[in-house]
């Protein structure tokens, strides 16, 4: 009762990148990186087990961000010429790839530090992959074309390309499969329509558990400007969340603690595993385990014991190590604290 998890990432250590810094820049090259890559991915493995987590993920210690370190691996793209592009609705600025050519994969994309985490952990093992929608939202098409028609047609084609490394990371011996889509939280009535289409696409012939991260952002200045205007309720989810509840995928996750989102938003999910975010990623004040069962207290009125999972609200990579490690504790001591209250 009450799984406990993180959404996906962690903080990079200072030897292996710059930290605090959602783009952050490697400080090695070659097999020195790779071999950097291999010991952060270790040590947060180490470091979730210490914490008491009872679902391990890599910390997506190997990837610069979580939609480029897919995309470095695709055919089609052109990382040489990066351009300036509004994403997420022009919320912020980003430096992105052009798709200039049909996309098609080079090989294998993460089975290196897949492999790595599942030699290393005997708990259940989470790998998290770019959806489709997001990816969209974070290149420059030069190719498949303009409009609605155009971001459609790329979508069911990168949404191809994680099929077939979601089916490897499968074979891998990962567990729980998770695609992040943060644009589900901007183009409503996208997402319910053809978004959910292009993620089980992706999620296709997958026997693991398949799951899906809809979050308000990383906590950057961008996204916590973007949260202050949208109101004291934020209604985002009730565009989605029906058209996910009749989906094949398996398990959802949303932010809740420190969220504007109204806790009912949760009973759209019936029948799914609910992934709630109990610890907030856009400060760094620590969350008491009491906090943190009674975020959980709350959500029991809408989702069921045996369908909660304890989540934080999204990725901790831009927070510094210290305040991630601590925030791994509360959730796993909350959720320990939820048990005994709530059993």
């Amino acid at each position: 009762m009450f799984t406990t998890a993180i959404a996906g990432s962690l903080p990079k250590p200072e030897w292996l990148a710059e930290t605090n810094k959602l783009w952050p820049k490697w400080h090695a090259e070659g097999d020195a990186l790779r071999q950097a890559k291999a010991d952060a991915t270790l040590l947060w493995i180490k470091a979730q087990e210490d914490a008491g987590l009872d679902v391990i993920g890599d910390g997506e210690q190997s990837r610069q961000h979580f939609v480029h370190g897919f995309l470095e691996q695709v055919e089609g793209i052109d990382f040489e010429n990066k351009v300036t592009m509004g994403i997420r609705n022009n919320r912020y600025d980003a430096q992105v790839p052009q798709v200039i050519a049909p996309l098609r994969l080079k090989g294998r994309v993460h089975a290196f530090e897949a492999q790595l985490a599942r030699a290393h952990t005997q708990k259940k093992l989470k790998f998290t992959l770019p959806g489709p929608m997001t990816i969209v939202d974070t290149v420059a098409d030069r190719f498949y074309g303009e409009g609605e028609e155009g971001r459609i047609k790329m979508a069911f084609a990168f949404a191809e390309l994680l099929n077939q490394e979601a089916l490897a990371l499968q074979a891998d011996g990962v567990d729980i499969i998770q695609f992040d889509e943060p644009a589900f939280n901007v183009y409503l009535d996208q997402a319910a329509d053809w978004g959910v289409k292009a993620l089980e696409r992706a999620a296709q012939g997958l026997t693991c558990t398949t799951a899906v991260h809809i979050c308000y952002g990383y906590g950057i200045e961008a996204n916590n400007n973007w949260k202050k205007t949208l109101g004291d309720e934020w209604r985002q989810y009730e565009k989605v969340f029906p058209a996910l509840a009749k989906s094949s995928i398996q398990q959802v996750s949303l932010e809740c603690y420190h969220s504007h989102v109204p806790p009912e938003m949760m009973a759209l999910l019936e029948g799914k595993d609910v992934m709630v975010g109990v610890i907030d990623v856009a400060s760094d004040v620590i969350e008491t385990p009491e906090e943190v069962a009674d975020t959980i207290g709350r959500a029991l009125q809408f989702v069921p014991k045996h369908r909660l999972i304890a989540c934080t609200n999204c990725g901790l990579a831009p927070m510094s190590r210290e305040v991630a490690t601590k925030k791994l504790q509360a959730l796993a001591a909350g959720a320990a604290l939820a048990r005994q209250r709530y059993a």
